[in-house]
């Protein structure tokens, strides 16, 4: 399960970590994924590298992720297709993960020492933004599980901003500036009762539906063209 501070899986933290170590920053050229995957498992996450790739791609994944943390290049799949070998793709931070990663060394936040002690890691990203709440997370655990969809990151800064000025603001207040989710992909939301209750008491439901038009796709014959696939 992500931490609520900074919306992040212990896997996904040390990947951002390893990348700021590293100098990744998104000014400077991409590097090998197998590199990153290596440092990670060799310095912060003792388990199997396709683990630690799977995490990796999702970060740089448009479609999985409302605010890529991760700046991609060569094939890290697609909605019907995974991506090609770590050997063969691409990767730097992009400029939200600097947002995340801001303060590191300023002793904004708390290190541990790593799985050997030899070295130490952050437990919680300085984390600029809410990512929790702009990217989601899926994850499952001990008896518990949580499945938070992603939203838009300006809704929900100027909900902060409000709440800084109310601090009592209640539900209706701030659904006024963050609607519902706002999903990668698109599509549209069928009510709005289950977002109510997940916001109010942390469980609901929402259906979403995709979108759709029909195209001639050649002189004689009509097709079924979907732009929104949620």
């Amino acid at each position: 399960l992500p931490d609520a501070r900074d919306g992040l899986k212990p896997v996904q933290r040390r990947i951002l970590f390893s990348m700021q170590e590293m100098g990744l920053r998104p000014d400077r050229p991409h590097v090998k994924c197998a590199r990153v995957v290596g440092q990670v498992m060799g310095l912060y996450h003792p388990h199997g590298d396709s683990a630690i790739y799977d995490a990796l791609v999702r970060l740089g994944q448009n479609w999985a992720m409302r605010l890529p943390l991760i700046d991609p290049h060569g094939n890290f799949g697609s909605l019907d297709a995974g991506p090609a070998a770590m050997r063969y793709t691409e990767c730097r931070m992009a400029s939200p993960a600097t947002a995340m990663t801001a303060g590191l060394d300023a002793d904004t936040v708390d290190f541990r020492p790593n799985y050997d002690g030899k070295e130490s890691e952050p437990s919680v990203m300085p984390a600029a933004f809410p990512n929790l709440l702009v990217n989601g997370t899926t994850g499952i655990a001990v008896g518990m599980a949580t499945n938070i969809p992603p939203h838009n990151l300006v809704e929900v800064v100027q909900a902060l901003r409000h709440m800084l000025r109310h601090p009592d603001a209640d539900l209706d207040e701030l659904m006024r500036f963050v609607p519902g989710p706002d999903l990668p992909t698109g599509g549209k939301i069928i009510g709005v009762d289950g977002i109510r209750d997940a916001y109010a008491g942390g469980r609901g439901s929402f259906r979403i539906r995709a979108t759709a038009r029909i195209e001639k796709v050649s002189p004689r014959r009509q097709g079924i063209v979907i732009t929104e696939l949620p």
